[in-house]
C-alpha cells in the first residue's frame, strides 16, 4: 500500500527536480522560475525635445560653410541627415567606437533616448 506523500515531502521532491533540471541547462539560460529578459526595444525618437537637445550642435554644426574656426576643421553637415545614420554615429561616439573627442564627450552626456529625439529632430531639417 501507498502511503500519500507529505506536504514537506512533496516541497523536496519538486525542488530537488527543478535543481536537477537547472544543473542539466547551460549557465545563463533562463529557466521556468526565472523568466528570460524582455527585449530591449530601441526609444522612439520625439522630434521636439531633439529641437530642444541639438541647441549646443549648432555652435560647430550650424556654421556656414561647416569650418570650424578653432581648431580648423571641416565639420559635417548633420541637418536632413537619415535618422539611422545619425543613431548609429551618436551611438558610436557613446561607446568610443567613432573617435572624437568632443563629440564622445557629447554623446557620453546624452541617454539613448536623448540620441533618438535628437536624431529624429536633425533627420528632418532640410
Amino acid at each position: 500500500m501507498m502511503r500519500p506523500l507529505t506536504i514537506a515531502a512533496c516541497l523536496a521532491l519538486t525542488t530537488a527536480v527543478a535543481f536537477a533540471d537547472e544543473l542539466k541547462q547551460e549557465p545563463g539560460t533562463p529557466t521556468a522560475a526565472t523568466p528570460a529578459p524582455a527585449a530591449a526595444t530601441a526609444p522612439k525618437g520625439n522630434a521636439g525635445t531633439g529641437k530642444q537637445l541639438t541647441y549646443t550642435c549648432q555652435g560647430c554644426h550650424g556654421i556656414t560653410g561647416y569650418k570650424n574656426a578653432y581648431p580648423s576643421y571641416h565639420v559635417p553637415k548633420i541637418g536632413g541627415q537619415s535618422e539611422q545614420y545619425l543613431l548609429s554615429a551618436l551611438t558610436e561616439y557613446k561607446k568610443g567606437t567613432r573617435k572624437h573627442p568632443t563629440m564622445q564627450a557629447q554623446a557620453q552626456s546624452f541617454s539613448d533616448q536623448d540620441i533618438a529625439d535628437i536624431a529624429a529632430y536633425l533627420s528632418t531639417l532640410k
